[in-house]
């Protein structure tokens, strides 16, 4: 049996709710940038609602299969956006996972280590954020939708993205972009960013869960910035897995091949479901 079956049937018998899904509805609407509009995956618990729900935000390689280059829809998503958005779906969520890339030109994303050479049109500090909350406003539009219980899950870029978004100062400094996210789950983000900042602080729970032997960011970084985080205040929790990769969640061969990327990737299924439960469920 190819490997690839394998963790399906270890993924299915993790998640027994999980019903083959179809491709995700494809939506478009504006960031609260102003300017561009987004496009967006949607997917949808099978029972009607309304239910709570989950942005989703990409990392710096982009929404899409490299395995996939110019075919960009909601059946070229990545093997691991898709694998989250089902199973977001099947536990009572709308998950709505957001393309900042695309839209703006860049749909292939980023390669490896190219952090400085990214254009500011793509920024996670000052633009995706803007993003995130574009997407907020659209679910709250959706009477499928519980419009004050939806939260927010990012990887990587989309992680540093995220903890932009979290400020209780607003994006960029501007109170008037700032709160309505009930919970926050970053998947292997960089820290740096917000842990300079002495006035930081996320405005709802956070969860961060990261991987020892990352080679992208520090996760050492974000260890102390949870720390910090918590002597301001913040209900901020910190997740090491030793021995695991960045994108450990990928359930595809490369990286399931390596035994402490598989138990972080069932670890982190069991914990962010236990923690939007606490903050998202009625």
């Amino acid at each position: 049996m190819q490997f690839t079956r394998l963790f399906a049937f270890a993924f299915f018998l993790l998640a027994p709710h999980v019903a083959p899904a179809a491709s995700p509805e494809t939506v478009r609407f504006p960031s609260a940038d102003g300017r561009t509009e987004l496009l967006g995956y949607l997917f949808k618990p099978e029972a009607a609602g309304p239910h709570p729900a989950i942005v989703m935000l990409h990392g710096r390689g982009g929404p899409y299969s490299s395995l996939k280059r110019g075919t960009y829809t909601g059946e070229t998503l990545t093997m691991r956006h898709r694998m989250w958005g089902e199973f977001w779906a099947s536990r009572g969520y709308v998950a709505l996972h957001v393309d900042s890339f695309g839209p703006r030109g860049y749909w292939d994303g980023f390669p490896k280590h190219s952090y400085s050479q990214r254009p500011p049109e793509v920024s996670e500090q000052f633009v995706r954020p803007l993003d995130a909350y574009g997407a907020l406003a659209y679910l709250r539009t959706r009477g499928d939708v519980l419009a004050e219980r939806i939260g927010l899950h990012g990887w990587s870029n989309g992680g540093m993205t995220l903890l932009s978004a979290m400020a209780t100062d607003g994006v960029a400094g501007d109170a008037t972009i700032r709160g309505g996210f009930r919970a926050a789950l970053a998947q292997y983000p960089s820290c740096r960013t917000q842990i300079k900042q002495p006035t930081y602080r996320p405005y709802a729970p956070l969860l961060i869960l990261a991987a020892s032997d990352d080679d992208e960011v520090s996760p050492y970084v974000c260890r102390d910035f949870a720390e910090l985080m918590r002597g301001r205040g913040s209900s901020v929790e910190f997740v090491l897995y030793e021995g695991a990769h960045h994108a450990y969640d990928d359930p595809g061969k490369t990286k399931q091949s390596h035994p402490p990327n598989r138990a972080a990737l069932q670890d982190s299924l069991s914990r962010a479901e236990a923690f939007f439960a606490q903050h998202l469920k009625p």
